[in-house]
């Protein structure tokens, strides 16, 4: 049931119905409109800890219509919810399983979270409530896994059929997870997401001559009457100048591991195992998948100790994460020249949606490539279209109007006093780095605490244009924006 990409099914409250309309709702929805046997169904409530009590309200709730023993208390890491960063919205949550498999997670909002951990109640309460669609498919189909629903079966069925059936199944979760990465404006890289992506599309190209044009049209035609931004000429374009890169890789890499091997086995070798320091630079450095490492080493006659290889790699992912704070700020990803646009595009969009939408409206996240911008942003509700339309309205004319861009250093309390904003979980030390966007009469459009770097002018942007906005989390969302001259 554990896939790369998978769909979810949602619903919010924001001060109007609770624990009592949500649970009973969801036991509606199972049992007369999905008519799954109550038998079938058990749930978990947050069984409580030293700052937040048990969850009593919905134990209660659930008994009305479950036995107590289909009810059970969980612990802070499976039935609490957030808060996203060091501080924010957060509660308690059920989790609802059909025949042991988790199918659904009510989430209820009704405590803030401070950046030293202590909570307090929210005027306003939340209900977000999350549905595993592929799951959920598989319950109401009758099947034993989400591979065998007609999610996957048409993807599925275009693979060889002397592949086997673990491939086949990797293959379809790949590729699906591929299209929408792809068409969402991720591009194949070393960095963060966009290495996700690579590994993703190399692992089942390693897999042999496989047609993949024929399974991203499949995906295509599946998904795009309900997702128009997927384009099936852009994911092959991708797909395919990765290929003919890892095609190359891939023979290096086996060149690479022949020797490696042929060493080993004249002598090398006491217990028929690779090293796994050996193992490791073919994945790292050679961009050499681990399953094919195995199978190549197995063909041989060779084991390769997958435990210290995870170990190893984990070991390497915290060293990588851990050098990496501090090197881009602002959401970073790189400081190209269109990436720069991007990040100064950020600063008039957050003002903008303050404009539009009210001072609550805070950043709770970013991430800026030369790509598109990307903001998630505290507000209780989606944003219409007509609010999106007048925020970018407000952008382009800001941008149109040539504003100048203007960097100060200044001591951090004086740039409180100023009120400029902070990034959403920053640590500042005692003189900060303020930019400033003014309009033409001297007032201000925009002004954050920002390390840069920055348009000298706003001009320089060109057009700018929202491409989505969504929901990431209860009170949270998310805008995604590019600019281009």
């Amino acid at each position: 049931t554990h896939l790369t990409f998978f769909e979810m099914l949602g619903h919010f409250s924001f001060g109007d119905y609770f624990k009592k309309e949500t649970i009973a709702w969801t036991y509606e929805l199972l049992t007369e409109e999905f008519k799954i046997s109550p038998e079938r169904i058990r749930v978990t409530v947050f069984g409580g800890d030293k700052s937040v009590p048990f969850d009593e309200e919905s134990f209660s709730v659930w008994s009305k219509v479950l036995p107590k023993d289909k009810i059970g208390k969980g612990v802070r890491a499976d039935n609490f919810w957030g808060p996203v960063g060091s501080e924010g919205p957060c509660g308690a949550c059920n989790e609802v399983y059909v025949d042991d498999v988790e199918v659904a997670t009510l989430v209820f909002v009704e405590y803030y979270s401070k950046v030293d951990g202590s909570l307090e109640k929210l005027d306003q309460k939340g209900v977000d409530v999350g549905w595993g669609f592929e799951r959920l498919i598989v319950k109401l189909q009758g099947l034993k896994n989400v591979f065998e629903t007609d999610l996957f079966t048409p993807i599925m069925s275009l693979l060889p059929n002397d592949l086997d059936e673990r491939k086949k199944r990797i293959i379809a979760d790949h590729i699906r997870a591929i299209s929408f990465l792809v068409s969402d404006g991720l591009r194949p890289s070393n960095k963060e997401a966009g290495y996700v992506l690579r590994r993703l599309m190399r692992r089942i190209i390693s897999y042999g001559e496989i047609n993949f044009s024929i399974l991203i049209h499949k995906v295509v035609e599946v998904y795009s009457i309900y997702y128009s931004e997927l384009n099936e000429g852009i994911i092959n374009s991708e797909f395919h100048d990765e290929y003919s890169k890892f095609k190359k890789t891939l023979a290096r890499g086996l060149r690479k591991f022949n020797e490696i091997t042929e060493t080993y086995m004249n002598g090398k070798l006491t217990d028929r195992c690779l090293s796994t320091y050996a193992v490791f630079d073919l994945y790292q450095s050679d961009g050499f998948p681990f399953d094919l490492i195995k199978e190549k080493a197995k063909e041989r006659g060779l084991d390769v100790d997958e435990v210290a290889f995870q170990r190893m790699l984990e070991g390497h992912q915290k060293l990588s994460r851990t050098s990496s704070v501090g090197t881009f700020k602002g959401g970073l990803v790189d400081h190209e020249p269109q990436t720069i646009k991007h990040h100064t595009a950020h600063h008039l969009l957050l003002a903008a949606l303050r404009q539009v939408l009210g001072n609550h409206v805070l950043q709770r996240g970013s991430n800026v490539s030369s790509e598109r911008l990307r903001i998630d942003f505290a507000h209780p509700e989606k944003v219409t279209a007509e609010q999106l339309k007048k925020v970018e309205e407000i952008v382009n004319k800001a941008i149109e109007s040539d504003l100048e861009v203007k960097k100060e250093e200044m001591p951090k309390v004086e740039a409180e006093k100023l009120g400029a904003l902070a990034e959403f979980g920053a640590k500042y030390g005692d003189t900060v780095s303020v930019y400033t966007i003014l309009n033409k009469d001297g007032s201000v459009f925009s002004r954050e605490f920002c390390g840069g770097p920055h348009v000298n002018r706003t001009e320089e942007i060109g057009n700018f244009k929202i491409i989505k906005e969504e929901a990431v989390a209860a009170g949270i969302r998310r805008i995604k924006a590019k600019s281009e001259k």
